[in-house]
């Protein structure tokens, strides 16, 4: 039993490290954000359908469940398409640390769909983040596009995680992604068709692109995807959040050894990044201690 926690755990982090890694790849692929997040999802779709059909699983889905997935889906490709914009209008490091305040959105997001009051520790928490955040913003002043893209992506992402809180209580996690992936690309290809956006040279793939776009769709996405699914059965939510919270660490980490002085920084940046880093860290271990302290409430008045 030990010996499979430690496996899933390192298995945690291996995920962890790839959702870093995507960042990179981002940076990496001269693709514009739109053609990049279009290659990525279509691709995704083919490597999960094929999951699929190696499994045999069904692709039934009533008709709720596709209209849900189909305005989920807009909203995952688009919070896609401003995350790499940030990439490439500013670094890795800046997209990353402010992609952290999604604790923030979905502190303010959730209780709305959750039907729970919002708490003041979550808006104290979330003003010090928009203090970080500031710290940044003020001494990177020519990062600020990129800083406005990852905030919007950030707001994005914290949107379509609640909702996948509320759809993943009735549907499979697998079928969410796949159908959630196909509509995020059909939302695109109508973009694209509408703005004469196929044109000759967007079917103009470098090869060195080929290959960071199977990655990023085969590796970064389908594979964590369902990986992610499997560790969950294993580890606590404790263990899973805070292992999560490393993603921008690695992937600062990484873009440092393999961009060099693009991804350096003034101290001042550092500075802000630890605030925000922390108190996404800080929320963190706070849910999660509450949640295991009603747990024990719970069994306690249960053995009464």
């Amino acid at each position: 039993m030990q010996e499979s926690k430690l496996k899933n755990y390192l298995l945690l982090h291996l995920i962890v490290f790839i959702w870093g890694f995507t960042a990179i790849l981002g940076a990496l692929i001269s693709l514009d954000a739109i053609p990049l997040v279009w290659y990525r999802m279509s691709l995704a779709v083919v490597f999960i359908l094929f999951y699929f059909l190696f499994k045999k699983k069904s692709f039934k889905v009533d008709a709720k469940g596709v209209f849900k997935f189909l305005v989920t889906g807009v909203i995952i490709a688009l919070h896609w398409i401003f995350f790499f914009k940030a990439i490439k209008v500013s670094n890795v490091s800046v997209a990353l640390v402010t992609m952290s305040t999604g604790a923030f959105f979905v502190s303010l997001i959730e209780p709305i769909f959750f039907k729970r009051r919002i708490k003041t520790l979550e808006i104290v928490l979330g003003l010090i983040v928009i203090l970080g955040l500031y710290i940044i913003f003020n001494f990177e002043s020519q990062y600020k596009l990129g800083i406005i893209y990852a905030l919007i992506s950030s707001f994005l992402s914290a949107l379509f995680s609640v909702f996948n809180g509320l759809f993943i209580k009735r549907y499979e996690a697998d079928t969410i992604s796949l159908y959630q992936l196909l509509f995020g690309v059909l939302f695109i290809t109508i973009y694209l068709l509408i703005n004469n956006g196929f044109s000759t040279s967007f079917f103009e793939v470098q090869k060195s692109d080929w290959l960071y776009l199977i990655i990023l769709s085969s590796i970064c996405t389908a594979y964590a995807f369902i990986a992610s699914v499997k560790v969950m059965k294993y580890l606590s939510p404790y263990t899973v959040m805070l292992t999560i919270n490393l993603e921008p660490i690695y992937a600062i980490i990484l873009a440092i050894f393999i961009f060099g002085d693009k991804e350096k920084m003034n101290p001042a940046f550092y500075l802000g990044a630890f605030i925000v880093l922390f108190v996404v860290l800080l929320n963190g271990v706070i849910k999660n201690r509450t949640v295991i302290r009603n747990k024990i409430k719970e069994k306690t008045v249960r053995k009464k």
